[in-house]
């Protein structure tokens, strides 16, 4: 009876499903170049935060934002903003 009542409730529990992922279906060379300098050949834990609007891109990571504008077909680095987050960098770059 034991058995037959934790066979029942495992079958009843439902099973989760696997988490959803973001790594896109391919990878530009120097995007995965860019990514593996920045985790260090994976010795450190990568986490950044980027935007878009208009004309630039915004990338946060701990220690600012990089700001890049789009010029023939790529982001060409404008300025980085030391100790700014990614709200007040695209506010910033609104006014302009």
């Amino acid at each position: 009876m034991t058995l037959f009542l934790a066979l029942s409730l495992s079958a009843a529990t439902p099973k989760s499903k696997p988490p959803a992922t973001i790594a896109p279906d391919a990878v530009p060379h120097a995007i995965a170049q860019f990514l593996r300098t920045m985790s260090r050949d994976g010795g450190r834990p990568v986490t950044f935060k980027a935007t878009a609007v208009g004309m630039r891109f915004f990338f946060e990571e701990t220690s600012g934002v990089t700001v890049y504008r789009f010029d023939n077909g790529r982001y060409i680095k404008e300025e980085f903003l030391r100790g700014s987050n990614l709200a007040k960098a695209v506010k910033r770059y609104a006014k302009k």
